[in-house]
């Protein structure tokens, strides 16, 4: 039988101001001052630190379980698993959690997961950017540094098949208007059915995002704001996907979806995304531009063009201050380029 862990970081609703709104807790880093995650030359992890000099999860831990996390916990028990719940309440013990789903010794000294561990691992998650902290501290676990990239790795990609991980929303409400990633992708929210997953489903792989800012999305990011009074402002950037140029960033923008999965499909009533897929080997982006036309009367109004684009890479370089975003559902500003690229079938979810 299994070995189970119940990773638990701190809800959203327990940290004051939110959790990733000041300080991306949980959620991943912010701003463009994060290194890239991969195994150094040493051996040793990189620090991933926030914009805020804090770590993703310091102060990011609830002090019991979520009664999900005890139903979850209780349904895997009478199975026979042998169940640990583990609060963390920074990376180390985070990473203290993943280790034990690390293989055997290689010859070339990487860490690499076990594919045949029996450790399996639930995280439970009040959002999107929870989820994402954890997968963040897989990538950095397991990626190697370019100078000592493994032959058996895919040509594809720059790190092996992340362990699967079960997730358990601990908020029921966000299947319903605000679609979550569970939601998107179909997985249980009922613990029993999470523990049935974990202990019947199959691994189900899916593309991971990673970027040049250190972090991972998972479903994707919208960059972009608006006013006080809700109003979409204009920004310029370059955005190239591939080799395709989206715009050159002369012409003003009211927003920009990189998508993974469709959590940022729409913007109001407008379609940005369509159609999205999280297992399809690519990257799909939009452009919101107003552009401005004349009727047959002369009278000038403005349409909204979306443009759009799939590949495997995008780049945007902002050309004048900060653009806000939302990535995964965490806060930032982005100050200079960001460049996200597809690792297809990086991570995985138990399903059934």
């Amino acid at each position: 039988m299994y070995d189970v862990v119940l990773l638990t970081l701190r809800s959203e609703r327990d940290a004051p101001g939110g959790c990733g709104s000041g300080g991306a807790c949980c959620g991943g880093a912010t701003g463009a001052d994060t290194a890239p995650t991969s195994q150094t030359d040493t051996g040793q992890a990189d620090t991933d630190q926030a914009s805020s000099g804090q770590t993703d999860t310091e102060q990011c831990a609830t002090e019991r379980p979520r009664v999900p996390v005890l139903a979850c916990a209780d349904a895997l028990n009478a199975r026979g698993a042998r169940v640990e719940t583990v609060t963390a309440r920074s990376d180390a013990e985070i990473d203290a959690v993943l280790a034990r789903l690390d293989g055997p010794a290689r010859p070339d000294g990487l860490t690499w997961p076990d594919p045949d561990s029996k450790t399996r691992l639930v995280v439970a998650t009040a959002s999107d950017g929870q989820l994402r902290a954890v997968l963040r501290r897989l990538v950095k676990r397991y990626a190697p540094a370019p100078s000592k990239r493994p032959a058996d790795l895919a040509g594809n990609r720059t790190l092996p098949d992340l362990p699967p991980v079960a997730v358990l929303p601990l908020d029921p409400a966000r299947g319903g208007t605000h679609r979550d990633l569970a939601a998107q992708l179909g997985l249980p929210r009922d613990p029993a059915a999470v523990a049935a997953a974990v202990l019947d489903g199959t691994p189900r792989r899916l593309d991971l995002l990673r970027n040049d800012g250190g972090s991972v999305t998972l479903d994707g990011a919208l960059l972009g704001a608006a006013d006080d009074a809700g109003r979409p402002l204009h920004w310029r950037a370059r955005v190239e996907v591939d080799d395709t140029i989206l715009t050159d960033g002369a012409e003003p923008l009211l927003a920009c979806a990189v998508g993974n999965a469709g959590g940022y499909a729409t913007l109001n009533d407008v379609t940005l995304l369509t159609a999205p897929d999280p297992a399809d080997g690519q990257v799909e982006v939009a452009v919101a531009v107003p552009v401005v036309v004349r009727s047959a009367w002369g009278r000038k109004r403005v349409r909204l063009e979306v443009r759009r684009a799939r590949g495997r890479a995008v780049s945007v370089l902002p050309r004048e201050g900060k653009v806000p975003y939302l990535d995964d559902g965490v806060e930032g500003e982005l100050t200079r380029k960001r460049s996200w690229w597809v690792e297809p079938g990086a991570w995985a979810v138990w399903s059934i």
